[in-house]
């Protein structure tokens, strides 16, 4: 037979076509209608499926990485009369479990999970995870959303297990005066809208709910019709589509009708203030002001005011408040809503500053600031700083992937785009009109009550449907994707370069196509010995942060602008012989990041008046601190495992030493360390991302050359101390609701231990674990005593320091429990060691998550710049991994009893021990802001 010479031609492409047709065919039969286009952003693409599930595609091939996130539209504005905190609690419940995914925690740990969560605010809850990428992970996602979806268990016992948890969680947050003082004043400024109840909910709700309310609630919200799905990172867009329709399209349309909230605040028609009373050591000043939601055009406007009032340094309240040495710190949140939120300004009083004053100074400064008129140039900067953060966040396609959900709460996700946009388009008159709308005395909360004879009331405008704003945005074009890039040890090794510059400095650069064309750096500069640097702690430990805040040929704010322009950020940390620095940039603009490194690192200013800045915040922080059991607990314990005398340089001083430290640091001494010392001669950097190779070496190396001292320099070595005796301490701290237990033991031992893989599992298998543990099991899911509990293994690559922690949150009257619950897991542990099964979930899982962290290009620059230091490669981390996958349960029960000897456990506890009991959990009255005093002069 005679073929047509056409249709021989394009037979291949024909069959090829038919065979995708007949697969959706036949995945239409099986699963339903296929998901139904609706629109593609800059990338990211909407679909329908036909039981209302919505589902947004977001391909993202730079690294090897899934992530799924469901978003369920309810949050604690949906809820009702006793059902305060019923969402969050739902949250917790739904890590629970199904009947087919019976312990969500450890499957995704057992699938080496790299980051999951659940959090639950106004608008909505959201449930994530991050996987390798991979078909079966991706499916195992998806089921697993849509099972637990429809079908967690939701059990009365998980429920009493659960609730404490949860209460723990609500104590936590109560020992903290800031987190309270906002929760007041949201309660304050909202008298009938939901959003003035905290989302964590009433401690009597919590404690009370009964199960059949909890299981209606989750049966009305928790379906197809009320979720918003995405699926972001490395997956190929048919095969997503064909598991979405599997897994969600199967799913029932709902047979109820949801209904939606409808509540809105009056306006507000006279200043409130509210008064909190509580055990603390530093004061706070706090205004707040409604404002529309986050859909409505005048929030972009707002943003930028906020940034104009409290931006460091050029913010007005920074300037007139914190550089006269009146507050440590000043701050603002825009608390963004689907309906109507707050703008929330404030200050944290330095010591001995008299509150009157500082209240009307800060009062003066913001609801003036409309009449007064701010630049041009101050909004530039803030919407340039705004811009940089929003250009990083969609360079992570994980992060933006989680953002997303807060937009589609706040009415449709696109906003998150056309927000942008309105950003870029703010002028000087907007602010200045939005300013002198809402930053008005009888729209505030913070006052005192002053009749009026001609009220002024604030109408602030709500968005009824956020499609008008957004049914006709195209959004622009898509930003560069990046490589598809394996980050094994291997093929990172063939792709570094290793050097050393010729004055010294160690360099390894890793050149590869970004999301974003972005570039990361990590750097050390190192100096001085232990001789010359004895005494010096902490003028050592502020140079860093001096190094920010400007040069001799820019200031302050011209270097922050300048950072902002260029969409970079440089940061500095560092002290006892030590510069750390790291750079965030895109290749457009890595030479002049690298320029304005270089003028950081060698030219900088070192001003008085910053450092007295930074020397207030750091002393009024440590303040704040004094009274807190967390900080009181791991101060103590630190000093119990690092025992070294007081006047050696790797002394722990307690925090009142800290302080008089700081008091000390001279801008003399400081400056003579960076002339004197600071050099291109030791330290490593590492460069990793989107450049041209042999550019950005020649500019990194003019960072450096040229740059040398005299002074010798040797590194201060801190290893262990052995036989440090166990004890008990117990710390008691008034008048806090949530205490901490933390446990540790201290040994010699590097990273190339024998022992330290095998350590690294078995901590790993006691608490190590996300949510999923021997600690986490007993003490979170099992007793129910903590919110946190956990351990960490922390051993040196070039020192010999190990260590192994354990800690807790609880209520103070079950802190013994806590303590016995640990003690007798971890005597478990020893004794019986680890299970066959358990042992090589946990290698599987500890390994993906090792694979997973040299994904991150600002986690790679890390690891490169500190083989250098210890003249290692990525070939030390492949022997590492290789050993970890043969371990033996004999080898890691035996790194454990080496490490683990319990009568060498330091055990500290703090918390209110001597506080009379709240009472049980079945009746009584709930301590309830008795200690807060509240006033309306419209009541």
């Amino acid at each position: 037979m005679i073929k047509h010479p056409k249709i021989t031609l394009f037979w291949p492409a024909a069959k090829a076509m038919i065979c995708v047709a007949t697969t959706l065919m036949m995945s239409s039969l099986v699963y339903g209608q296929q998901p139904r286009p609706v629109t593609t952003i800059e990338g990211i693409s909407e679909y329908q499926l036909e039981n209302g599930v919505q589902l947004l595609l977001f391909p993202d091939q730079s690294k090897p990485q899934v992530t799924v996130n469901m978003t369920i539209l309810v949050g604690s504005r949906h809820e009702g009369y006793g059902e305060t905190g019923m969402a969050h609690l739902l949250e917790h419940l739904l890590f629970k479990g199904t009947p087919t995914h019976d312990d969500i925690p450890k499957l995704l740990k057992d699938r080496g999970v790299l980051n999951m969560n659940g959090t639950t605010w106004y608008d909505r809850t959201n449930y994530y995870e991050t996987l390798p990428a991979n078909d079966e992970n991706l499916e195992f996602m998806l089921k697993m959303e849509s099972d637990r979806l429809l079908n967690s268990f939701i059990s009365r016992d998980d429920l009493m297990s659960e609730m404490t948890v949860v209460r723990n969680e609500f104590e936590i947050g109560e020992n903290n005066p800031q987190r309270v003082l906002m929760q007041r004043m949201m309660a304050t400024a909202f008298e009938w809208h939901n959003y003035g109840k905290s989302t964590i909910g009433n401690r009597s709700d919590i404690e009370r709910v009964p199960i059949e309310n909890l299981q209606a609630f989750y049966r009305k919200h928790y379906q197809s019709d009320n979720i918003m799905v995405v699926v972001a990172g490395q997956f190929e867009t048919d095969k997503a589509l064909e598991l979405a329709q599997k897994h969600f399209g199967s799913l029932p349309i709902p047979e109820r009708k949801l209904n939606q909230t409808y509540t809105e605040e009056p306006a507000q028609d006279g200043e409130r203030v509210v008064s909190l009373r509580r055990v603390g050591d530093v004061a706070l000043l706090s205004t707040a002001y409604h404002i529309p939601p986050a859909a409505h055009p005048d929030f972009a406007a707002i943003q930028v005011l906020s940034d104009i009032l409290t931006m460091v340094p050029s913010g007005r309240l920074y300037k007139e408040l914190v550089e006269s040495k009146k507050a440590a710190s000043v701050y603002s949140l825009d608390i963004a809503g689907h309906d109507p939120g707050l703008l929330l300004c404030g200050v944290q009083l330095a010591t001995g500053t008299n509150m009157d004053e500082v209240e009307a100074t800060l009062l003066r400064i913001i609801e003036t600031v409309g009449d007064e008129g701010v630049t041009e140039a101050e909004v530039k900067r803030s919407v340039q700083s705004r811009l940089k953060a929003h250009e990083n966040l969609f360079a992570n396609s994980s992060s933006l992937a989680i953002q997303l959900s807060e937009w589609r709460a706040y009415g449709d996700w696109r906003l998150f785009f056309l927000h942008r946009d309105r950003l870029e388009k703010v002028s000087a008159e907007q602010v200045n009109e939005v300013a002198r709308k809402y930053l008005v005395r009888s729209n505030r909360t913070l006052g005192r009550f002053i009749p009026t004879s001609e009220p002024v009331r604030t109408k602030v405008p709500v968005v009824k449907s956020a499609s008008e704003y957004v049914s006709d945005y195209k959004g622009r074009e898509a930003i560069a994707s990046g490589e598809k890039f394996e980050p094994t040890p291997i093929n990172i090794e063939s792709r570094t370069i290793r050097g050393e510059f010729a004055d010294g400095i160690k360099y390894a650069y890793l050149p590869k196509k970004t999301r974003g064309e972005k570039v990361y750096l990590s750097g050390v500069i190192r100096y001085g010995t232990e001789q010359s640097l004895t005494g010096m702690d902490a003028n050592t430990q502020l140079l860093p942060q001096l190094l920010s805040r400007g040069t001799q040929s820019r200031s302050f704010q011209e270097l922050e602008d300048e950072l902002d322009e260029i969409r970079s950020s440089i940061s500095f940390s560092g002290g006892n012989g030590t510069i750390g620095f790291s750079m965030n940039t895109r290749r457009e603009f890595v030479d002049q990041a690298l320029e304005l490194l270089k003028d950081m690192l060698r030219e900088p200013k070192l001003d008085e008046a910053e450092l007295e800045i930074i020397r207030t915040q750091m002393i009024t922080g440590i303040e704040s601190q004094l009274s807190e059991p967390q900080s009181i607990a791991f101060s103590r314990i630190q000093q119990e495992l690092i025992p070294y005398p007081k006047g050696n340089i790797r002394y722990v001083p307690t925090p009142s030493e800290q302080i008089e430290m700081l008091k000390e640091v001279s801008i003399d001494t400081i400056r003579q360390i960076h002339s004197d010392f600071l050099s291109g001669q030791h330290g490593e950097v590492a460069i990793v991302g989107d450049f041209d190779a042999d550019s950005v070496l020649g500019k990194l190396e003019s960072v450096f050359s040229g740059w040398t001292t005299e002074q010798p320099y040797t590194r201060i070595e801190t290893p262990a101390i052995d036989n440090v005796p166990g004890q008990r301490i117990t710390i008691n701290t008034p008048d806090k609701k949530s205490a901490v237990y933390v446990a540790g033991l201290a040994k010699k031992m590097r990273d190339d231990d024998p022992d330290y893989a095998p350590l690294m599992i078995g901590n790993y298998i006691l608490g190590g674990g996300p949510l999923s543990s021997r600690l986490a099991d007993r003490v979170r899911k099992k007793d129910g005593l903590s919110y946190t509990v956990a351990s960490l293994a922390s051993v040196d690559d070039q020192d010999e320091q190990g260590m192994l922690i354990m800690l807790a949150m609880s209520k103070p009257d079950v802190s013994e429990q806590v303590v016995d619950a640990v003690a007798e897991e971890v005597l478990r542990l020893l004794d019986s060691g680890v299970e066959g099964d358990e042992l090589e979930k946990a290698k599987a899982s500890y390994l993906e998550t090792r694979k997973g962290s040299l994904a991150s290009d600002s986690l790679l620059a890390n690891t490169l710049r500190s083989q250098l230091a210890n003249g290692r490669n990525m070939e030390f981390v492949e022997a590492q991994d290789k050993a970890i996958a043969a371990l033996t349960k004999e080898q890691v029960d035996e790194a454990l009893r080496s490490m683990i000897d319990m009568d060498k456990l330091i055990i500290v506890t703090a918390g209110d021990f001597e506080a009379e009991p709240e009472g049980d959990d079945e009746g009584g009255e709930p301590d309830e802001s008795n200690d807060a005093e509240v006033s309306d002069d419209n009541k």
